[in-house]
Parts: structure tokens; sequence; C-alpha cells
């Protein structure tokens, strides 16, 4: 059997995310190098619109074409790479023929889905072909969830190294995020509250903290959460809810699991932004609490949510400039504590517009470490998280390339 030709080939790659990865990669690793890549799509016009905006030394970047559903064309591209980077959302509308084809194939895939009720029926429905053939599906290599899941990550192998014994209590504070919205991330939310109209059962898998947890919540601790204004005396701040928070706490509950729960049986997690200390930060986290449950409200609801749709929300293909990209940036910090009361505090930041500038990066120092810093031999076939899939190899990527900070505060 010969070998792949491409190390990973971007599919979607005219989508608003696919545009800012496919510049990240072609400045990063520039066409007919060492490091071999493509940019796949349904659009041989888009396509080469793409590549000419990257400029003349792109002309031979390799296009593919293939459409969504079609699952011969879908494993063409797959025979032809090591790793397929998805990036088309809504994911549960377009990108299930893709991670079935992967499974099956033993291609490595990954993507920066935060739909956590695809994530699941993806796990159901394909981890025993992924097995089998040798495929690594890894989710959420974006804003949602590598910032949190690796900062878990970094976190606990810090507090093995100086306790000897795992935070088993950790929560995560916002302390800075500026950014905004493509209409991509938008779209894959509308079509969750859609889905959940149309399955009100779906309601319970998505308020589970343990959802795509394999054996679910039997036995497991009951889980923090912020759901309104609320304050923290450790941070010696306001809190209000994040909007991220409930794919990125379910993403590290799974890392737990899937490392035989290293971060401890009875491990707690959760995460917030932080809005400042007195009245006013009181006043701003209610503010941002009643925002964010008034469009979920509104989205939930068929009229109000063409409504938003139609006038309100970014479309599809659209998003923050390349101007506010650059000008975007993040601080995470994770406090943690020991099952015998020690503490930790670790900060994890970024330098770009958390869910563009920032995620194309992530995803393109994700997609070339499973390429190629993680082989068949070191890691078996199966859905995986970030952290368990790429670990301490990606911080390091992150790191040199992608602008993103690790350090230990306390």
């Amino acid at each position: 059997m010969s070998s792949p030709r491409f190390h990973f080939v971007v599919y979607g790659a005219t989508s608003f995310v696919g545009q800012i990865l496919s510049r990240y990669l072609y400045g990063r690793h520039g066409v007919g190098g060492a490091v071999q890549w493509a940019i796949a799509g349904r659009s041989s016009a888009k396509l080469q619109e793409l590549r000419s905006s990257l400029g003349e030394g792109a002309a031979e970047l390799p296009i593919l074409l293939a459409e969504a559903s079609d699952e011969v064309a879908l494993k063409a591209l797959c025979d032809s790479t090591r790793v397929v980077v998805f990036t088309v959302g809504p994911y549960a509308l377009y990108g299930s023929p893709l991670v079935k084809i992967c499974a099956e194939t033993g291609t490595d895939y990954c993507d920066l889905t935060g739909e956590v009720q695809w994530i699941r029926r993806m796990i159901e429905a394909h981890e025993p072909a992924a097995r089998k053939s040798g495929a690594r599906i890894v989710h959420c290599c974006g804003f949602d969830s590598i910032p949190s899941d690796l900062g878990v990550h970094y976190l606990q192998a810090e507090a093995q190294r100086r306790f000897g014994a795992p935070c088993t209590r950790v929560k995560l504070r916002i302390r800075k995020l500026r950014g905004g919205f493509s209409g991509g991330t938008v779209a894959s939310l509308m079509n969750v509250m859609r889905e959940i109209g149309e399955d009100p059962a779906l309601r319970k898998v998505m308020a589970d903290p343990y959802s795509i947890v394999p054996g679910g919540s039997n036995g497991k601790p009951r889980q923090p959460e912020v759901m309104f204004a609320q304050y923290d005396a450790e941070v010696g701040s306001w809190l209000a809810p994040f909007v991220m928070a409930g794919i990125n706490t379910r993403v590290v509950q799974r890392s737990n699991a899937l490392k035989g729960e290293a971060y401890g049986r009875d491990f707690q997690y959760d995460e917030a932004m932080m809005t400042g200390a007195g009245f006013k930060g009181r006043l701003t986290a209610t503010g941002v609490a009643l925002g964010l449950g008034g469009f979920v409200a509104a989205a939930a609801i068929p009229p109000s949510r063409w409504l938003l749709e139609s006038y309100v929300v970014p479309k599809p293909g659209e998003g923050p400039t390349p101007e506010q990209q650059e000008k975007g940036s993040y601080d995470f910090r994770f406090y943690g504590r020991t099952a015998a009361g020690q503490t930790l505090k670790v900060k994890v930041t970024g330098d770009r517009d958390p869910g563009y500038g920032s995620t194309g990066k992530m995803l393109g120092e994700a997609a070339a470490c499973l390429a190629l810093d993680r082989p068949k031999s070191a890691l078996a076939g199966g859905f995986w998280t970030p952290a368990t899939a790429l670990g301490d190899a990606l911080i390091e990527r992150l790191q040199l390339h992608a602008g993103l900070g690790f350090e230990v505060l306390a």
C-alpha cells in the first residue's frame, strides 16, 4: 500500500475559518516543501480564487474536489492524505459522511466543532470502526476546546510534579476575551437550537456534563456551573456564564476519562468569565448573564430565531475583519486544588481573535502535530481529545508557532 501523497488536506478551505487556516498554513509551510498539503472543497472556482489570493508562490498548491455528501469522492480524498482537517459547519449538517469515511479508511481527522450533540452521535456510530482501522478522530481543535483542555492538562502535569497528586478541583476564570463571532459559529448554535426543538430529549444530553464520557455519569460527582452572576472570593471577582463552557467542560471531562481518571474520580471543573469586583463587576456579570440567557431563549423559538438569523447575527461567510482578528486576544486563568488542599494557578494566553485568528493557528498546528508528531504506533485509533491525542507535543508547537503561552503563576 503506497504512502499518502499529503500530510494533511484542508477540506472546506473556502469557509471563513478555512481561508484563515489556509493563509496560516501557506505562511508556515509554503508549497512544495517538506510538509505537503492541499486545499479541498466542492467549488473549483472558489478554491482557485482562494489559491490566487495566497500569492504567486501558491500557484502549485494542489486542489481536490469533493462534495461533502459524496462518499466515493471523500474516500478518494482520504486515500490521498494522512489527516483531513474539516472546517465546514454546522457539523451536524455537513460533517457526518466525512467522519464515517475517515473512521472506515484509517484516515486521521481533526476539526473545530463545538457541537457536543453531534460529537456524541459520531462516537456512538463510528468509534468501533475507528479503533479497527486505526483512524484517530480529534474534534474541538480550535478555541473550543484547546485552551481549556490543554490548560487543564498543563496544570495537572505541574500538580503531579509538585505534589505527586492531581488537582481534583479546577476552575477556569477568563480574565480577558477580545474577539468576535462569525456566521458559521452562529449557524452551528442555531442548528443546535433547531435540533432541540425537533427532539426535546436532546436537552438532557446537552445538560449532562458527562455526555461524551465513556460510561456516562454513573458514579460521577455533580459538577459546578456558573449560571448567573455570582462572586468568587478566591479570584476576587464577580463571574458571568461563559458561552463556550457547555462544550469545553465536556471535553475536559472526556480527557479525564480517557486518561484513566488521572485527574481523579471525583474531579470537578467549571468555567466562567471574570467581570471585576464591586458594584460595576456585579452589574456587568448580571448584564452578560441576562444577555446570554435572552439570546438562547430567542434562538430556541422558531419565529425569533428567524429574526435573529435574518437581521441580527452575521451570515455564514461573515466574521471579524483581518484587523479585528489581529487585535483580539485572551487570557485564561486556571485555579487548581488537590484533595489535600494544595493549590496551583496557571495561565494560558493567545495573541489573536480567539475564535478565528487564534483558532486558525491552533487548528493548523493540531493537524501538523497529528500528521508528523504522533505516529500510529504511539496512539491507537479512536475518538480522542486534544489533550489525550496531542498533549505536550501540541503545547510545544502552540508556544513556538501559534502565539499561545502556557505559564505557571503560583
